[in-house]
């Protein structure tokens, strides 16, 4: 027997069920707003990642050398992916450019709650637009598609910032500061304790009595208060981009969401403005559920022209914990429209049946393994069938077959002729 590898997941039909359900909320949601789907490839040259990160990353990913020599890697994130694809064909493409695609990527790393090896991701991006109004739609979209499932404000939370303001009040210090280590540790800080997170920002060039400061300065969240301290350009032309973008939210039907987090800074080092997180409101589950912002300089450092970006994140399996603490996660279960019941000699009649129901878009099967009556009811009520169509030697000998309703039982019987005839859902109800 073969055992399934660590970090890795089945998921049997009514998982993927109520996976799939989800997924279609997220993209239709998408569609809403006219973002256009693709498709990209599972294998990218390993220094999509490398030249950016180093090659200590190496160890985060499933990378090997090919057939071919190259060095090559699962892609572990979408977001090199589509800067790629941008400057491919960035002269065709009409601005501002969105794009959603939903797809599995691949990590090497320790496998926690809400995180596995492999995992799927829905990425919706804006490229070309430096408005705010193109970071309120990813926070608008993102609002939406949560509510689609059913949550609510009681439910989740967004904590927003931009990464200017922490990199404009580093930059206030009389020190030698090792900005993005610094940022790299507010990011960690609620893993942390708060001499563990210290020792980061000392280590980072933050003197003992700076690191209290600092840590005190944006835990306080005072745009007023951090502006006044910093008394630079880039923090004052940061908190007015932070506060533009959360005018459109409140215009676009996000605000209400937002919550100013100065902690909130995203580990990534191609952020450059507003980044923001989702969270449970109750703190349940323990991690973000997803996470994004702007990256206004990755376009260009792949080799294209200056491009404006932005863009989100949701990850499939946090999303599905927040989804089942607030008790709105779809019903993990498979449903069928019709059982389509074959007695003695009778398929021809059931085929065409089964046909007529499947042109009408039902989901119907019927019996492909020669089970006798009872089993093929089981099978039916297994399924969760919701109407079972009896097609009997008997029933078609008196030009009938038998309609039953298995939720209660009843059933009737209907000239074959006039079934399913002009109704668009036939059920025992419309018969009876």
């Amino acid at each position: 027997m073969y055992d399934r590898i660590k970090g890795f997941r089945d998921f049997y039909p009514g998982e993927m069920a109520a996976r799939r359900e989800a997924i279609d909320t997220l993209e239709d949601t998408a569609r809403g707003y006219g973002f256009r789907e693709i498709g990209t490839p599972t294998l990218e040259r390993a220094e999509l990642w490398t030249d950016k990160s180093g090659d200590d990353i190496v160890d985060e990913l499933y990378s090997f050398e090919d057939q071919g020599g190259r060095h090559v890697t699962l892609t572990p994130e979408l977001t090199p992916t589509v800067a790629r694809m941008v400057v491919a064909k960035q002269q065709e493409l009409s601005k501002p450019i969105k794009w959603v695609s939903t797809r599995p990527f691949w990590r090497y790393e320790q496998v926690q709650q809400g995180r596995q090896r492999e995992f799927y991701q829905t990425n919706v991006d804006i490229f070309g637009s430096s408005e705010p109004d193109a970071d309120a739609e990813i926070l608008a979209w993102a609002a939406d598609a949560l509510r689609n499932l059913g949550l609510t404000g009681e439910h989740f939370e967004f904590r927003i910032s931009h990464r200017d303001i922490l990199g404009g009040v580093l930059e206030s210090y009389d020190a030698d500061i090792d900005t993005e280590a610094a940022i790299r540790a507010v990011d960690k800080s609620d893993k942390l304790s708060t001499a563990e997170y210290h020792d980061l920002l000392i280590g980072a060039g933050l003197s003992a009595d700076q690191a209290v400061e600092f840590d005190d300065l944006i835990a306080d969240g005072d745009l007023e208060r951090v502006e006044s301290f910093a008394a630079n350009e880039r923090v004052t032309d940061a908190v007015e981009n932070l506060q533009n973008v959360l005018e459109a939210a409140e215009d676009f039907g996000a605000r209400e969401y937002c919550t100013i987090s100065l902690e909130t800074a995203r580990g990534l080092d191609y952020y450059t403005g507003v980044v923001f997180e989702c969270f449970d409101s109750t703190g349940e589950v323990s991690r973000s559920i997803f996470g994004g912002g702007r990256y206004d300089d990755l376009i260009e450092s792949f080799g294209g022209q200056p491009t404006p970006a932005v863009g989100v994140a949701p990850g499939h399996a946090t999303l599905s914990l927040l989804c089942q603490r607030a008790g709105v996660w779809p019903e993990e279960a498979v449903t069928t429209d019709y059982y389509v019941l074959q007695v003695g000699d009778t398929r021809p009649e059931a085929a065409r049946i089964a046909r007529d129901l499947r042109e009408r878009g039902h989901v119907v099967e019927t019996d492909v393994a020669g089970r006798s009556f009872g089993s093929q009811l089981n099978y039916a009520d297994s399924i969760n069938a919701e109407t079972v169509v009896i097609a009997g030697e008997q029933d078609l000998a008196n030009d009938e077959v038998t309609i039953k309703d298995m939720d209660t039982g009843d059933q009737t019987q209907v000239p074959v002729d006039d079934f399913p005839g002009d109704l668009e859902r036939p059920t025992f109800d419309d018969l009876t």
